[in-house]
C-alpha cells in the first residue's frame, strides 16, 4: 500500500547510498567552514574523530532498526513512545528531509547559475532537476539504488584525480605544525564536521528495505569510512595547496582549487568542469534519496499510497528551496537544518533504543 513489497536493495547498495547522501555539499564546503572553525592547519584530525562519532549514531540507529524487523521509523515510533508523541517526532524528520531535500536542489542551482549558465533563471534550474528526480523516485528505492552505485565510483575516482592534479600547488608547511595550538582547535572544529557526515539517518529507512538487515552495520560503517577518506584528503590539499587564509576567504575553496592551475599538452587542460560535474550528480543523488524520505514518510504516516505524495511534496520543495534570498541566507539555512540534525539523529536514536531495550520493545528481544 506504502510502497512496492519487492523493493530490497543490496549491502553493498546502502552502503553507497549512505556515502553518497553524506558525500552532498560537503565535498565543497567543508574545507571552508572547518578551516573557519579551527583556524589551524589540524582540520584533518577534526574529520577524523567527527566520523568516528558519526559511525556510532549510525550504528545506534542500525540497532534500533534492527530491533523491529521489516518497519521503518515512521512505523515502528509509534510503538516506542506512544501514538501523539511518535506522530510529532514523524512529522519532525518529514520536514526536515524535506528542507534537506529542498536545501540540496537550492545549492545545486546557486553552483550552476555561478561556474555554468550564468544568466539562466533559477527556478528553471531547479525545476528541471526536480522533474528528473520525481521521474526516478516513483519507480522506488531500487532504480534509485542503482543510481547511487553508478555515481558514487565515478564521484570517487574523478575526486581523487582532480585533487592529486593539484600537488603541483602543495606545500607540506602549510599543514605544519600539527597541534601547534593543542586539542582544543581539533575540539571546535568537530560541530563542522559532524554536519558533514549527516547521512547515516537514511539508515532509519533503509534497514528495513535491506535484504539482509543484519549487514546493516557494516554498510554504515564503510559507507561512512569512504566519505571520511575523501574529506581528509580534500582538506590536506585544499588546506596545503591554499593555505589556511586562501581557504577560509573562499566559498568553494575545491573548486577554486581546480581552478588555480593548468595542464598544458593535455586534451583538457581545465578541471573545475569534471569536479563540478560530479559534484552535480552527487547533490542530486542526495536531493533524490531525500525527497524519497519524505514521500514515504508521509505515507506510512497517513496510511496513503506514496504516487500521489510524491507528486504533492514538489510544489512544496520548490517554495521551499527558493525562501532564501541569498547565499548568506542560504548558508544560515544549511546551518540550521544541519544543527537540528545533531539532535534529532545524534540524541533520540540513542533515547528511543534505551526505550526500546528497557520496555522490550520491538520483535527482537
Amino acid at each position: 500500500m506504502f510502497a512496492r513489497t519487492d523493493d530490497k536493495i543490496t549491502t553493498a547498495q546502502t552502503t553507497v547510498i549512505v556515502s553518497s547522501y553524506m558525500l552532498g555539499t560537503g565535498v565543497l564546503t567543508l574545507p571552508r567552514t572547518l578551516t573557519e572553525s579551527v583556524k589551524t592547519p589540524d582540520g584533518w584530525i577534526s574529520i577524523i574523530v567527527g566520523g568516528l562519532i558519526m559511525m556510532l549514531a549510525g550504528i545506534c540507529i542500525v540497532k534500533l532498526c534492527q530491533q523491529f524487523p521489516g518497519k521503518t521509523i515512521y512505523q515502528f515510533g509509534k510503538e516506542i513512545v506512544g501514538s501523539w508523541i511518535g506522530s510529532c517526532l514523524i512529522m519532525v524528520m518529514i520536514i526536515y528531509f524535506v528542507t534537506t531535500s529542498a536545501l540540496q536542489i537550492r545549492v545545486m542551482s546557486e553552483v550552476i547559475m555561478l561556474y555554468l549558465l550564468e544568466g539562466t533563471s533559477q527556478w528553471a534550474i531547479i525545476m528541471s532537476f526536480m522533474w528528473i528526480g520525481l521521474y526516478l523516485i516513483t519507480g522506488g528505492i531500487k532504480p534509485i539504488a542503482r543510481l547511487f552505485e553508478i555515481i558514487l565510483p565515478i564521484t570517487v575516482i574523478v575526486f581523487i584525480i582532480c585533487l592529486s592534479l593539484s600537488s603541483k600547488l602543495f606545500d607540506i608547511d602549510n599543514l605544519r605544525p600539527v597541534l601547534g595550538e593543542g586539542i582544543f582547535p581539533v575540539i571546535r572544529g568537530l560541530k563542522s564536521t559532524i554536519l558533514a557526515f549527516t547521512g547515516y539517518e537514511i539508515m532509519f529507512i533503509l534497514t528495513a528495505v535491506m535484504q539482509y538487515p543484519k549487514k546493516g552495520v557494516k554498510a554504515v560503517i564503510i559507507g561512512t569510512a569512504i566519505p571520511l577518506v575523501l574529506y581528509v584528503f580534500a582538506l590536506i590539499i585544499a588546506v596545503g595547496a591554499m593555505s589556511i587564509d586562501g581557504v577560509v576567504r573562499s566559498t568553494w575553496p575545491t573548486l577554486d582549487l581546480m581552478r588555480s592551475f593548468e595542464i598544458t599538452g593535455l586534451l583538457f587542460e581545465r578541471f573545475e568542469f569534471f569536479l563540478l560535474v560530479i559534484w552535480i550528480m552527487q547533490i542530486f543523488a542526495t536531493f533524490t534519496i531525500t525527497y524519497y524520505a519524505a514521500s514515504m514518510g508521509l505515507a506510512q504516516l497517513f496510511k496513503k499510497k506514496i504516487k500521489p505524495i510524491i507528486y504533492g511534496l514538489l510544489p512544496i520543495i520548490f517554495v521551499v528551496a527558493l525562501l532564501p534570498k541569498n547565499m548568506n541566507e542560504v548558508f544560515d539555512f544549511d546551518d540550521f537544518v544541519g544543527n537540528s540534525s545533531i539532535y534529532l539523529f545524534g540524541l533520540l536514536p540513542v533515547l528511543l533504543l534505551l526505550i526500546a531495550k528497557i520496555f522490550k520493545k520491538g520483535g527482537v528481544k
